[in-house]
Order: structure tokens, then C-alpha cells, then sequence
């Protein structure tokens, strides 16, 4: 991360009472080790002009820095060179005199080419010695450096320390009231922002010289500028990434979701709103295994389902299942899965386990376990054409209803290998035989079932038993409802 914290030879132009008055011309970034540079209608050019061992007098004797810059409104020449012991010793090779020598060279060349402001970075301050430092700097600032770049070449230092150092540099350099002070803050570590701040924080210059200023920086475009970053450059934000990666805004635990439902600034020290970012939920809550009662209870009422506390307590129960294989519970997944638990007819059959094989070399397997009305389990085995096929026939051994399967089909109700899926089946019955209402023509009730899981077999077989629920609810409706009528015409008769 760069920063040039001032970047006008004369502080005091930064000061502005007008918020509305026209800001000055942004930086921008040009090097001259580039083709012919092109024409800038605006904005403040800056080049380097590298030091190295066998490059360093080509550097700054061959004028091709300056014409990069000649179109600028506001032109800078940018030049550095390693200040550090170890880059002094191992990659320049010269003493702490020579580099001093050359960078008072580079400078003052720099500004005979007309150049109104040269910045001078050491490179790797982080770790150079403090007196040397201070030598050096006003050794540049008495050859005309205008701007002192102050860097963290290797992101080394904490934010403590960079913002003393700066202080130091600030408290010992002789002339130095007279430079703009910048930096530049790597990221190794992860710590660049904090690291730029404490830089401000050392230099004392908000109210000081920036009192009134107005940047016109909208930070309702934060969310939308990183997703262009993002597209442009084909590389993707780090989900944990502070303000703009995906779970900045984000709640999954528990204890976060019950305090953001109370209250939203229980956990969130600015609103998503004020970076441009527009959340599916009101309150940024992620379902996941985490989540307790509180919070899912309110994403059902969210969706518009209002179920009783029975019915939700069956609900979660399966839901801590999904949950528990899933990083994420989607809405998608909610819905499919009070279809599944929640609105059914009175439950015969229930699905106490499924174990399913399968492969090239011969017919699938499969092993059901089911949970009759009566509290008993029962156990079958069955194979067939395919692990699905092969559970519905050990089903089929249990119950002992005949069935027709007249329709089956799967969908997938999110994205991602961990997806849930829906199941629906149609059956029609021996037992199922029905009148038309309107016509009186006798015909084959179907009935329908639907299922979802992460496992395509336990989907499957949970939408066919939810269908032969269906199917047993009917039968025992019209058996009951023979019984009355066989009981009431005795009466009758009698």
C-alpha cells in the first residue's frame, strides 16, 4: 500500500474551507523505464529513477525520467536508493558514504532538469540505522528533495514502530519543515493500513494542515470499485478480508446472530450501507452450524413460514443435521427442507437409516431401516439397477403396499458438490381406487411425495416415503370412513 500523505510543495494550499470548492489533481504513477510516456491533461506525474550497482549513474545521468513527466500539470521525479545495512552490504555493495554520495547526486540532477519537486525514498527505512537516516535526509533535502517517501520495503515494522520512526525522522532531520513527509507501507504482514495510519498519527497534520479539507471520497462505491478491481484483474478478494470480503458483514455465530437481531451495532462498528454493500439479509445473519434457535427461527418468519413450536422443534433437529455438512444453510435449503419435515400428512413410516453400495461391476445394494406406527423397526435388504432402486424395493419389503412409481425426479436447490437435493415422486396403488367428484367414474389416485438431503439416496427414499404416507393417510381415511358407514347402517337396520 503507497500513501503520499501531502503532496503539495506548499502545505498550506491543502487547506480548504470550502468543501465544495474544486480538488486538486490526484496523483498518479509513471515510470520512466517505459515506452514514451503519453500526454497528461491532468493530475501529478511521478517517476523513479532506480539505484543499483551498475545501473545507478545511467539512472540519473540519461534525462529520459524527466520528459516521461514534461506534460504534467504537477511533475515529480521519484528517486530512491537502500539505506539498510543488509541491502547496503549485500545488494548495492557500497558503504554508507557512496550511497549518501549518489543519492545527493541523484536528487540534485533530478532538479537540474527543472523539476519542481523531487521525492527521495531510503529504501527499506524499516530497518536502516535512525542516525544514518537522518544523515541522509538532510544531506537530500540540501541538494533540493522537495518530498521525503518514508517506505516499509519489507512490511517489517509494527505500527508502533513506524509511526516513531516517522516521528523521530520528524524530531532530528534538520530541514525537514521544509519536505512533504509520504510513505510507503508493504503488506507482508498484513499490516500496510495500520501501518499508514500510525504515519498520520505521528505527523500530527489532520487538524494542523488539513483542517476543512474535502476529499469527495464516496465510500458508498467501496463495495462496487472492489468488485471491478476483481474483475479486471482476475483476482479474488480473500473472503475474510476486513470491509470488502464477503464475510466482513457477515454473522454465523450464534452468540452474534442473537445480539445483531437485539441490536445491529452490537457487532458492527459501521453500517454495510455506508460502503455501497446491500445484504439479502436485514441483518447479515449466515446460517450454519452455529446458528441457535433464535436466529433460525427468525429467518422462517423472514421467509413467511409460522410454524408451531412443535413443528420447529422436528425442524431443527434436522436442520443441526444439514447444517453440520454444510458451511453455509441457504434460504433454498430452508424451504426444501420444512417442505420436507413440516407439512406432511400423519406420518405411518419414518427413515431410521439407508445404507446404499453401488458399481460397474454388478448390481447396487440396499439396506433400509424403517420406523413403522407402531414404534417398531423393521430391516430389509434389496438389490436393483441402481443404489435408488434398490432402497425403493427394500421399502417395498417392508410396507407391503403395492405401488406404481409414475413419476421421479431430482433437482439440485443450490449451488456447489455440498448441494441439497429435492426429490419428488409420483405413485399410484392397488389400494388407491377413487371417485371422481363431478363425473363419478372410478380412478387411480396418485399421490405425491418430495424429499431433500445432501444424499441423493436419502433424498430419494424420504420423498417415496412421503408419498406412501400419503397414500396410507387416504386408505385409512376411506377405511374408517367405511367402518362408520357399515356401523351406521346396522344401527339402521336395527
Amino acid at each position: 500500500m503507497a500513501s503520499s500523505l501531502l503532496s503539495s510543495p506548499k502545505p498550506s494550499s491543502f487547506s480548504s474551507a470550502n468543501p465544495t470548492s474544486t480538488p486538486r489533481p490526484r496523483a498518479q504513477t509513471l515510470s520512466p523505464f517505459r515506452a514514451a510516456a503519453p500526454r497528461f491533461s491532468h493530475g501529478l506525474a511521478t517517476a523513479a529513477a532506480a539505484a543499483n550497482p551498475s545501473a545507478s549513474r545511467r539512472c540519473y545521468h540519461r534525462a529520459f525520467a524527466r520528459p516521461a513527466v514534461r506534460h504534467a500539470r504537477r511533475p515529480r521525479i521519484h528517486t530512491f536508493i537502500a539505506t539498510s545495512e543488509i541491502h547496503m552490504q549485500h545488494k548495492l555493495r557500497k558503504t554508507p558514504e557512496q550511497v549518501v554520495a549518489i543519492a545527493k547526486e541523484m536528487v540534485a540532477y533530478a532538479r537540474s532538469l527543472g523539476c519542481p519537486d523531487v521525492e527521495f525514498s531510503p529504501e527499506d527505512a524499516g530497518r536502516s540505522n535512525r542516525e544514518f537516516l537522518y544523515h541522509i535526509l538532510e544531506e537530500v533535502i540540501k541538494a533540493g528533495a522537495t518530498t521525503l517517501n518514508i517506505p516499509d520495503t519489507v512490511g517489517y515494522t509494527l505500527p508502533y514502530e513506524f509511526g516513531k520512526l516517522i516521528a523521530d525522522i520528524k524530531a532530528n532531520t534538520p530541514g525537514i519543515e521544509n519536505a512533504i513527509i509520504s510513505t510507503h507501507c508493504q503488506n507482508d504482514l498484513g499490516l500496510a493500513t495500520a501501518n499508514t495510519l500510525a504515519v498520520v498519527m505521528a505527523i500530527k497534520c489532520r487538524r494542523e494542515l488539513l483542517g476543512g479539507l474535502y476529499t469527495g471520497i464516496n465510500t458508498q462505491h467501496i463495495t462496487m470499485s472492489s468488485k471491478m478491481v476483481q474483475e479486471h484483474s482476475g483476482l479474488h478478494v480473500q473472503p475474510h478480508k476486513a470491509i470488502v470480503g464477503a464475510n466482513a458483514f457477515a454473522h454465523e455465530s450464534g452468540i452474534h446472530q442473537d445480539g445483531m437481531l437485539k441490536y445491529k451495532g452490537t457487532y458492527e462498528i459501521i453500517s454495510p450501507d455506508d460502503i455501497g454493500l446491500t445484504r439479502a439479509n436485514e441483518f447479515g445473519i449466515v446460517l450454519g452450524k452455529l446458528s441457535g434457535r433464535h436466529a433460525v427461527r427468525s429467518k422462517l418468519v423472514e421467509l413467511g413460514y409460522e410454524i408451531t413450536d412443535k413443528e420447529f422443534e422436528d425442524f431443527f433437529k434436522r436442520y443441526k443435521e444439514v447444517a453440520e455438512k454444510k458451511k453455509r444453510v441457504t434460504d433454498e435449503d430452508i424451504e426444501a427442507l420444512l417442505s420436507d419435515e413440516i407439512f406432511q400428512p400423519k406420518v405411518f413410516w419414518s427413515l431410521a437409516d439407508v445404507q446404499a453400495t453401488c458399481g460397474t461391476l454388478g448390481l447396487s445394494t440396499a439396506t433400509v431401516k424403517l420406523i413403522g406406527p407402531d414404534g417398531d423397526e423393521k430391516i430389509a435388504c434389496a438389490v436393483g439397477t441402481g443404489p435408488v432402486d434398490a432402497a425403493y424395493k427394500a421399502v417395498d419389503d417392508i410396507i407391503q403396499i403395492p405401488t406404481v412409481l409414475r413419476e421421479y425426479s431430482m433437482t439440485s436447490v443450490t449451488e456447489g458438490i455440498d448441494a441439497i437435493a429435492t426429490t419428488r415422486v409420483v405413485v399410484t396403488g392397488d389400494v388407491s381406487d377413487s371417485k371422481h367428484a363431478l363425473t363419478g367414474h372410478s380412478f387411480n389416485r396418485a399421490f405425491s411425495g418430495s424429499g431433500a438431503a445432501l444424499d441423493i439416496v436419502v433424498s430419494s427414499v424420504r420423498a417415496y416415503l412421503s408419498a406412501l404416507n400419503k397414500m396410507s393417510s387416504f386408505v385409512g381415511a376411506i377405511k374408517a370412513s367405511s367402518e362408520v358407514s357399515e356401523s351406521q347402517r346396522v344401527q339402521t337396520t336395527e
